[in-house]
Order: structure tokens, then sequence, then C-alpha cells
């Protein structure tokens, strides 16, 4: 059976019209599919598909010295890991910048919102806190990492236990959890991340729509604030098309949001 290349320029040329190839609108997601604890060895695990999108991320938490400047504040880390086997683009050895730059995007929406409570992880002041680090990896890569690994990273907090900790031998017993979760706020930030495309702007793209972009902008938010704001690639944005995607970010936020909603309580 043949089958038709969908080029560059067709694609702008549909976006002009306000259509995509796959029907949905510039400013829809895909749909998502959320399963829970696919690590049994993590205080709290996601895993997250947007279409044909895939990522897992893990939560892993433990007992660390506090760093100078917030001697009572948790610590969080996000590191990424894009395998060879989601996608041909991808390589095995030292993380590579998309890599990098998908960790450190995640890492801002969520640092940058507040939304781990951050003084509540402290153990003893300037002597122990809470550690928590968030494991992003890539199980096939089919347009928006970015928007999924949040997507992911934001559910897998949500459903994180704190480990058993020992008061008076001052360690966590391994393999034992308490009943209480990770503190948060309740409304947890989603990152959308919007694509300029010619003169559009598209949330969500597929791979094809994702490698015609030339430049991207991140908007963290949540419920109407918005937290974090992030561009990368080598084009420009003006201040309208900014203004543009701010006001698209309360509803693609508001529509994600539902789709996710029962996985955030």
């Amino acid at each position: 059976m043949k089958t038709t290349k969908i080029t560059g320029d067709r694609i702008k040329k549909y976006l002009e019209e306000g259509k995509r190839f796959d029907g949905r609108n510039l400013d829809d997601f895909r749909d998502i599919e959320v399963e829970l604890g696919v690590s049994k060895n993590a205080e709290g695990s996601a895993r997250v598909k947007l279409g044909k999108t895939d990522v897992i991320v893990g939560v892993k938490i433990d007992v660390t010295e506090p760093y100078p400047d917030s001697p009572d504040d948790g610590n969080l880390m996000v590191t990424a890991e894009l395998a060879a086997m989601s996608s041909p683009r991808f390589e095995n050895g030292p993380p590579q910048f998309n890599a990098i730059e998908l960790g450190r995007v995640v890492d801002r929406g969520i640092r940058e919102s507040k939304v781990i409570e951050t003084k509540k992880l402290c153990i003893k002041p300037g002597e122990k806190v809470w550690n928590i680090y968030i494991d992003i990896y890539s199980i096939n890569h089919d347009g928006n990492l970015l928007d999924a690994a949040g997507i992911a990273a934001i559910i897998a907090l949500k459903n994180s236990m704190m480990p058993k900790y020992d008061e008076k031998e001052e360690k966590i017993i391994h393999g034992e959890w308490s009943d209480e979760k990770l503190p948060m706020a309740k409304d947890p930030p989603i990152s959308t991340t919007f694509y300029k495309i010619g003169k559009e702007l598209v949330v969500d793209p597929t791979l094809e729509e994702e490698d015609v972009a030339k430049t991207k902008i991140t908007v963290g938010s949540a419920n109407g604030v918005i937290s974090s704001i992030q561009k990368s690639g080598e084009g420009p944005f003006s201040e309208e098309e900014i203004a543009k995607a701010l006001d698209m970010s309360g509803k693609v936020w508001s529509d994600v949001h539902k789709k996710i909603e029962k996985f955030l309580k």
C-alpha cells in the first residue's frame, strides 16, 4: 500500500487553515493514557502516553544534607534518559543536550510552581532533609516528550508515599513506607509547550509537526496561575505570540487537568 509523505509545507498549509492531519484543533492534546505504580522500587511512578509518545517517571526519596543556602528546605533533582530504543535519533552513552534540556524544563516547572512544600521536608535544619529524585525515561518518541514527561512527573509525585524514617537511628527503613504522601499543594502545575510552526502556535505536536517547528515556549501553570516560562529553539517569538500562548495556556491546562484529574487526588 502506497503512503503519502506529510511534508513540512503541507503541515504549514493545513495549520494556516486551522487543521491538523490527525483531525485535532491547534490547541488540542492527543488522548492521554496513564498507568500508576509501574516501578515497585520507587516511592511513586507513572507511565504516560500522549498518542504514541510514551514516557515513564519514577520518584525516589531519601535523606541527605540540605543545600547551604536553604538549610530548612528539602532538595529536588530531575534527570532524563532518552533511550536509544525509543527513537533512532537517540544514542546510548552520556546525556545528550535534548535530555539535559528535558530534565531542566521539567525541573523548572515543578520548582518554580512551589507545588512541593519543601519546608515540610526538613528533618533537622542544617543537617537532614528529604531529597526528591525524579527520573524520566523515554519509551517511545512521537513528539512532545516535554509535556508527556511533565505530566508524568506531576502524577508520579502526587502518588508518591514517604518512606518510613527511624528518628532514633536517624535513617530510612528501606522497603517500608509511611501512610503519608509527599506534601504537595492542591493545584499541580501542568506544562504546556507551544510550538511555532509557520505563523501558528500548536500544542502537543506529533513528531512530524515537531520537526517543522523552529522554536517553542513551555508555560507552566495551574488553574490560571503561571509559574514558569522557558523558550528554546532558534526562532523568535513576538510579544503578541507570547501573549497568545499565555492566553491559550489557561484553556489547555483545564482540558488536560480534566483528563488526568483522577490521578491527582
